[in-house]
């Protein structure tokens, strides 16, 4: 008879703390599918994908200054290629990392 009772005290728990988490579950999902949990999901998402399209532009620009400054240093004449100073053997070090030659531009100030 006693371990009737467990088993029925043990299967009760087990129901109540499952109910328990399934109405958690529910109402969240309730919560998320509502109009207002549905506008707050979407302007999360907004703000994400601005976020995201700001950070491409901000790089994109990084990335247009520096080829323009690369291309007005060619055209003054302050650009220099390794190729004049380095022979085929030797190797290139950029902050201890060895780089191919053709990889470094070396702009002089203007």
């Amino acid at each position: 008879m006693i371990k009737r009772l467990t088993w029925f005290a043990g299967g009760v728990a087990t129901g109540a703390v499952t109910a328990n988490y399934a109405t958690k579950k529910v109402k969240a999902k309730v919560r998320e599918v509502s109009p207002t949990g549905v506008a707050r999901s979407a302007a999360s998402r907004a703000r994400q994908t601005a976020s995201h399209v700001v950070d491409a532009v901000r790089d994109g620009r990084q990335a247009m200054n520096q080829h323009e400054d690369e291309l007005k240093a060619r055209r003054d004449g302050r650009l220099t290629s390794l190729d004049e100073h380095v022979g085929p053997t030797d190797q290139v070090f950029v902050d201890g990392e060895p780089v191919e030659s053709a990889r470094v531009i070396v702009m002089r100030p203007k």
